[in-house]
């Protein structure tokens, strides 16, 4: 039984339409919640595999398949989009499978963004992104922030998180670890060690929710709109 939702204030009229993809994950749910609460949110579009058990009076969601999204959803119209779309090589199977979602779904909702008029794209990246790394994880996560620089949008917010921290529907054993390993050690990992500190992947929605109510460009931004987020700028944006 889908649960519901407690009605959220009405929105005034100047609020926000945002488009949300990986709202059924770890951080998207999170995401999620924080955007249905959010009075200067008018609307929230879900780009959802399945129907969520969710129903929310501003909530929209719209069953698609990210491999063909090149004409999905001619009608829809956004200020902001947040993407939180993401597995790993051991949950995808493959190489090839890890790319479909990180790198291909990615960039094919990010393409559905600029054609919906966004002008904020938030993503979640990871720490170490580099198109140069030697990590094939790090490298494709490098090579789609490159192309989401490329794409034009007004502002782009790219999230650099370290392990997450949290309940996870999947077991992640590298996770599962830092979660230990986090407590005594976490605040020993300080100056340029500290974007590789772990984060709680509540924390990262928190700050994806209000960063998009601020411009990409100015503090930890530069003049083409981009802002890259570590664990200190993620903490800060969350109020910890």
């Amino acid at each position: 039984m889908p649960s519901a939702q407690p009605a959220a204030p009405t929105p005034p009229a100047s609020a926000r339409r945002v488009l949300i993809a990986g709202a059924s994950g770890f951080i998207g749910r999170e995401l999620l919640d924080l955007l249905l609460a959010d009075p200067t949110v008018a609307e929230v579009h879900a780009l959802v595999r399945r129907p969520l058990p969710l129903r929310h009076e501003r909530l929209h969601q719209h069953s698609v398949d990210f491999a063909r999204l090149d004409d999905a959803l001619p009608q829809l119209h956004a200020d902001t989009a947040f993407c939180c779309l993401g597995t790993t090589i051991r949950v995808a199977g493959s190489q090839a499978a890890f790319r479909a979602v990180d790198q291909d779904a990615v960039l094919a909702f990010a393409a559905l963004a600029r054609r919906a008029g966004v002008r904020h794209f938030l993503s979640v990246s990871a720490i170490g992104a580099s198109v140069s790394s030697p990590s094939f994880y790090s490298r494709v996560k490098g090579e789609v922030e490159q192309s989401l620089r490329d794409a034009g949008f007004p502002s782009l917010s790219l999230f650099q998180p370290s392990l997450l921290l949290g309940a996870r529907d999947e077991f992640r054993f590298g996770e599962r670890v830092a979660q230990v390993l986090s407590v005594p050690f976490g605040p020993l990992m300080a100056g340029p060690l500290a974007p590789y500190r772990p984060i709680p992947g509540s924390v990262v929605a928190q700050a994806m929710a209000a960063a998009a109510r601020q411009p990409a460009a100015g503090d930890g931004g530069d003049s083409s709109g981009v802002r890259v987020l570590t664990w200190r700028d993620m903490q800060r944006l969350a109020g910890g």
